[in-house]
């Protein structure tokens, strides 16, 4: 048992909670490692404060932590568990609800009803051409730095990191540009809190008829591959299986972006190397990944029956919260892992581990490295425009995120683009992209690769700004094709011409509705020199509204 004494109230502390530290006001914000120092003297495990009234015990040991990712029969992630919230201790409407009551997804399953979800979406994830991938974010971020570029100035994080993942993950689930636009301005509505419900009802409604648009003309997509399974998902599990994939993968995403454009702007040991033409993108991503994990406290568990765990007694259905940027920053691991650069070290828990491990961290890394990548070589000359110890975080007990990230830039004009070739423009799902190597890219992070059949759709598309998002908006999707390969830009001051007309970059991809499982890696097709090894795959109540937990997410709760 712990009998180290509490250190009573103080700051950050809860009296409500006997003593426990809040994770939820501004202090825990501005300074979440010095919290975790504290709550060391605890011991692996802490009493901590989620949100007023909701009380759980923080994880902040490596070890400990990865018992708990790794012991799915003594700690349950099925939030019907939690006794407080069942027993009507917890208001419906608390703040943190949304993040961890029960939908029936990946995320929140336990057993065989995990594993059907599960791998559903692994198999599906694992379709994904890199090459193509590479591609759709490449003109994403055209398009937007296109946007800002002639200003000389932009909100990187609402201009840029916040905007870019949703127009990717637009056209990896292979949304027809009319759904994809609304679908786009949903999650932006969410995300904003800009007339939130309307914006739910778009998302829920939108998906509805994606699906159905794909049941009846099913294409290279992660849609057409999730319904395709043998598992067989109903339209309800789609749906709440999509949400889960577009919630994990935008506001993480953004962190992670932002979260490597603040340290390669501002920390002297990543800014030399750019300022010499050498940038550590990969490494930049992992001292975030290790340092400030864009979800820094999650992997939320419940004890199956009451136990001692590293000298604390824990109830049965009580929450366990772990925290992936305490056990990151661990005293105990060793010293390299912690100080310094954590140059190629990936043991990381920013992924999680065990059965619930992320399984798309091989395209969310490769998504970041290149947003990163292409900003940088298109504005090389970026700074702050405020001091680094100026820039605010948001608040929440859950994620680590910037409230903005202002920089400053010399204007650039935009470049003229280069109307794609005959034919170019409905080259299917498996066109490859060899992007011009980056001088800031890893080896190997340019890869001209054979066709494939498992590309997602829209390769040599771009699609047309939304009708519903504003002429103005940032979140419509990208208008204009971008050069082919080897095409260079004009330079500095070059007259600017009118870019070509919009292509479509979600036009239908005739697609099978029968499963084929997914191809493997082989020789003459080099994975992406961003990604990751890709671990091995693991193994319902009413209708109710399934992406409340993004409004949290967005709006630091």
């Amino acid at each position: 048992m712990n009998h180290r004494p509490d250190p009573g109230p103080g700051p950050g502390r809860c009296p409500a909670h006997g003593g426990a530290t809040a994770l939820h006001g501004p202090e825990f914000a501005a300074d979440p490692h010095a919290v975790y120092r504290r709550l060391r003297a605890h011991g692996p495990v802490a009493p901590v404060e989620l949100a007023p009234g909701v009380g759980a015990h923080l994880v902040t040991d490596y070890r400990a932590a990865l018992e708990v990712l790794r012991s799915p029969g003594t700690f349950a992630k099925d939030p019907r568990r939690w006794r407080d919230m069942a027993e009507g201790r917890i208001a419906p409407d608390n703040p943190v609800v949304p993040m961890m009551a029960y939908r029936p997804n990946c995320l929140f399953t336990d057993g065989e009803q995990h594993r059907r979800l599960r791998g559903a979406v692994t198999d599906s994830l694992e379709r994904i051409d890199p090459n193509a991938l590479r591609g759709y974010v490449e003109r994403s971020a055209d398009t937007l730095i296109d946007r800002f570029a002639p200003a000389g100035e932009a909100d990187l994080l609402g201009s840029y990191a916040k905007v870019l993942p949703l127009l990717v993950f637009n056209q990896l689930f292979g949304c027809p540009p009319e759904l994809g636009d609304r679908l786009v301005e949903g999650m932006t509505g969410i995300f904003d809190g800009v007339d939130a419900e309307r914006a739910n009802t778009l998302v829920y409604t939108t998906l509805t008829e994606l699906i159905g648009t794909k049941r009846r003309q099913p294409g290279a997509d992660m849609t057409s591959w999730l319904m395709a399974h043998p598992a067989r998902l109903t339209d309800e599990e789609m749906i709440h299986q999509i949400v889960v994939l577009m919630g994990a993968g935008t506001q993480p995403q953004q962190n992670l972006v932002a979260g490597a454009l603040r340290l390669l702007l501002c920390d002297d040991r990543f800014a030399g190397d750019l300022a010499g033409g050498s940038m550590p993108v990969d490494d930049a991503l992992d001292e975030v990944l290790w340092l400030d994990p864009p979800m820094a406290n999650y992997g939320v568990h419940y004890p199956t029956a009451d136990v001692d765990f590293a000298g604390v007694r824990l109830r049965a259905g009580d929450p366990v919260v772990v925290s992936f940027a305490a056990a990151n920053t661990d005293p105990a691991l060793r010293p390299e892992r912690h100080s310094g650069q954590r140059t190629g070290n990936r043991a990381h828990l920013a992924w999680s581990a065990g059965p619930h491990h992320c399984p798309a961290k091989s395209p969310a890394r490769l998504i970041a490295s290149v947003a990163v990548e292409r900003l940088l070589d298109r504005l090389p000359d970026l700074e702050l425009a405020v001091p680094a110890d100026r820039l605010a975080w948001r608040p929440g007990p859950f994620h680590r995120a910037l409230a903005a990230l202002p920089v400053r830039f010399p204007p650039q004009p935009v470049p003229v683009r280069q109307p794609a070739p005959s034919g170019a423009a409905h080259a299917g799902p498996g066109a490859a992209h060899a992007a011009p190597a980056s001088p800031h890219a890893g080896p190997g992070a340019a890869h001209a690769a054979p066709a494939s059949p498992h590309a997602g759709p829209g390769a040599g598309h771009a699609a047309p700004a939304s009708p519903h998002a504003g002429p103005a908006s940032p979140y419509a999707a990208p208008a204009a094709p971008h050069p082919a390969p080897g095409v260079p830009h004009p330079a500095p001051g070059a007259p600017h011409t009118a870019p070509a007309p919009p292509v479509d970059v979600t036009a239908e991809t005739p697609g099978d509705s029968r499963w084929n499982p997914p191809s493997r890696p082989s020789g003459s097709t080099p994975p992406a020199g961003t990604s990751t090894a890709r671990p091995p795959a693991s193994a319902p109540g009413g209708r109710r509204p399934p992406w409340n937990s993004l409004v949290a997410w967005w709006h630091g709760r």
